[in-house]
């Protein structure tokens, strides 16, 4: 039994395809854990939905901003722009069933056996495990709830940027559900910074990335996340994995194998490359 964890897939159906084929991904042995944000962008999100649903409990994933941006479109509540190619999944003939489906998955995965945690963009360093755990379940109980579309209409906003126990119950979900799936920076006393999207070296003092930051979370777990394609997996601490490797925009889809740490990849557009290239992680 395997353990295969994958970047933004972002409707790359194909290379989703592609990847899973060339290690043998068997749902009846392994599992697959997803970083999020398998929609928008790429040309096939509603391939790449039916195909992970269809997976059922072989599947551990989060949700990512694009998802949650898929779920405030069919709410009406975000319009559908021609750059999120979703046009064909909105149209869908079981796209509520996919929508239910994808707003009762989760923000936050935890393998107490493995130590290992998954998330799309980041764990603020404002939070140990059990904070960390308690926001998580906040925001997918909103997410499940018939009044969903209420939630999704306050969830867009910068602020508040620090956790407190004195935030009010709405402004908690807004900020959890920002370092969730939005987060990538944060001043040297976590608060977030929403506007920075700058690859490391390029962004402003005093500005770090979040898992360059003293962290309860990290001190105990490998973390595993998404979002920040121009990373290219590059530049975290030894035990943080970036899988995000902008597929959608021309880079590759990333597959790390847990038990040994071997990356698989496979280039964008598939079809006219010819080469996998793997390593092992030092």
């Amino acid at each position: 039994m395997s353990i295969y964890l994958i970047g933004d897939i972002h409707g790359c159906f194909d290379e989703l395809k592609i990847i899973l084929g060339q290690v043998q991904f068997n749902p009846v042995a392994d599992t697959l854990w997803l970083t999020g944000d398998l929609v928008a962008r790429g040309p096939n999100s509603l391939e790449v939905l039916r195909l992970v649903r269809s997976l059922g409990d072989s599947v551990r994933m989060v949700l990512g901003n694009h998802d949650l941006r898929l779920l405030s479109i069919y709410a009406g509540i975000s319009r559908n722009e021609p750059k999120d190619r979703m046009t064909a999944l909105l149209k869908a003939p079981d796209i509520e069933e996919l929508i239910n489906w994808l707003r009762c998955q989760p923000v936050l995965q935890v393998d107490e056996e493995k130590k290992l945690l998954m998330v799309h963009a980041g764990i603020t360093p404002q939070w140990d495990l059990a904070t960390a755990c308690q926001c998580a379940l906040e925001v997918e109980t909103e997410l499940r709830s018939d009044s969903y579309p209420l939630f999704l209409d306050a969830m867009y906003g910068d602020m508040p940027n620090y956790f407190s126990s004195e935030l009010s119950y709405l402004a908690r979900l807004r900020f959890s559900t920002n370092v969730f799936t939005r987060m990538r920076y944060c001043l040297p006393n976590g608060q977030l910074d929403m506007s920075c999207k700058d690859i490391p070296n390029k962004a402003p003092p005093p500005l770090r990335p979040w898992f360059m930051l003293p962290s309860l979370v990290s001190e105990c777990y490998s973390i595993v996340f998404g979002h920040w394609a121009s990373l290219m997996g590059q530049g975290t601490p030894s035990n943080i994995y970036g899988l995000d490797t902008g597929c959608c925009w021309g880079g590759k889809l990333t597959l790390l194998r847990w038990q040994d740490r071997v990356f698989t990849y496979v280039p964008s557009n598939y079809q006219n490359k010819v080469s996998i290239k793997k390593c092992i992680m030092a």
